[in-house]
């Protein structure tokens, strides 16, 4: 049988998310790593259901990806800073009492064997919008088709980024100017035609192409955030390293010079890149 993508990745509907990323403590190994996270995975004394993904940094797994460790600076100096841990953990649930809750438990199964240095708490916005208020994730494949595209043999790269917005300066734009920076309607995410769509434009950065045929990836993006702090949890999932890599480089202006427009009302925090091995390779380990 082919291995089995972890089923979380496509889980939808799920109002509430946190994201944890793990540092392993002195003398642990990834077996030990590995039976934590399978620990977490299971059904734990927390009431509701909760998916769960979990990632691993790809120097550890070993299947030829990169970690995230030296920043991508563009040549103006925009920088999407490298902050690399040694596993990744989102937590996904119906209900904030539920998942604070197997949070909580999670911590304490985890505590033996790595440290949390980082948590941010998401949630859906507005259903399918962030929050500069337009619909995100109008490319993602349909879930039909999705396994394809964020897998392959049941193995993912997810890049995890957290982009700070400066919503006052987004709002301060025009609804015209707003969709010239994203390259979609704001409505109903219709993409602006040819003779509209700049250069900069969020769109034209983002799509990646190769001999012709453009390169999909699977994003789960959420909110993240307070009202004075807030900004976009991206979460984007490859069968590939690559098309995710190319996709920062591009919006940095790396290359060509031409910046994404929208990274001049966001400001990435974080940069991390994790393996997310199949149900299977995940369960073997320990």
């Amino acid at each position: 049988m082919a291995p089995t993508p972890q089923p979380g990745i496509f889980a939808a509907a799920l109002a509430e998310h946190v994201y944890l990323e793990l540092d392993l403590r002195p003398g642990v190994n990834i077996d030990d790593l590995g039976r934590a996270l399978n620990a977490v995975g299971e059904p734990m004394p927390a009431t509701g259901a909760v998916n769960v993904v979990a990632g691993i940094r790809p120097s550890l797994w070993g299947n030829g990806a990169e970690d995230f460790t030296e920043p991508v600076v563009g040549p103006d100096g925009f920088t999407m800073p490298a902050t690399q841990h040694d596993a990744w953990l989102w937590l996904a649930g119906a209900d904030r009492t539920a998942l604070f809750d197997y949070t909580r438990a999670a911590f304490a199964v985890l505590d033996p064997v790595a440290t949390v240095a980082t948590e941010v708490t998401g949630w859906m916005y507005h259903h399918d919008r962030d929050l500069t208020g337009f619909i995100d994730g109008t490319e993602n494949p349909p879930r039909s088709l999705a396994p394809g595209v964020a897998t392959r043999d049941g193995t993912g790269i997810v890049l995890v980024q957290q982009w700070r917005h400066d919503t006052g300066a987004f709002e301060a734009l025009t609804r015209q100017q707003q969709e010239q920076v994203i390259g979609r309607t704001k409505a109903d995410s219709v993409e602006l035609d040819e003779d509209h769509q700049p250069p900069t434009s969020h769109v034209s950065r983002t799509v990646i192409e190769q001999d012709g045929e453009e390169l999909k990836i699977f994003r789960r993006n959420t909110a993240y955030g307070t009202v004075r702090d807030h900004g976009t949890m991206f979460v984007g999932f490859c069968a590939s390293q690559y098309p995710l890599a190319e996709m920062l480089r591009r919006m940095a202006g790396v290359g060509d010079g031409v910046r994404d427009a929208l990274t001049r009302y966001t400001t990435p925090l974080t940069g991390a890149y994790y393996v997310i091995p199949p149900v299977e390779a995940l369960a073997a380990l320990g």
